[in-house]
């Protein structure tokens, strides 16, 4: 397998695991499939799973528990990028300084959009 068609692989898995796990449509998950592929790209799915504890908190379960907070959203794409200790046990999550501002927010908001499969 090439490295360029194992990238595709990769962004074509990941966009379909964000609609799977948005329970939507196709067309209708276009933010939940850049979601996912910034998600793979940027080597979240390395300790985080969509619906499963991993290394890291199951992105539904961090959705549930920041369901009511208004700042989650600020907060989460804050520890994104500045990593955090604590939060969910004693695993420590790494600062991610590649990460972007603006990609931040977008991984923040797409954790945050995460829900159980009916």
């Amino acid at each position: 397998m090439t490295p360029r068609y194992h990238s595709l692989c990769l962004r074509m898995a990941a966009w379909a695991l964000g609609a799977a796990a948005s329970g939507g449509g196709w067309a209708a998950d276009a933010p939940q499939a850049a979601g996912a592929a910034l998600a793979q790209d940027k080597g979240c799915l390395r300790c985080h799973a969509v619906s499963r504890h991993f290394v890291g908190p199951a992105f539904i379960q961090v959705a549930e528990r920041y369901r009511d907070d208004a700042g989650a959203a600020e907060r989460l794409a804050g520890r994104i990028r500045q990593g955090s200790v604590g939060e969910w046990g004693r695993v420590i999550m790494p600062r991610q300084p590649q990460v972007t501002a603006a990609d931040a927010a977008t991984l923040a908001a797409w954790v945050l959009a995460q829900r159980p499969a009916r």
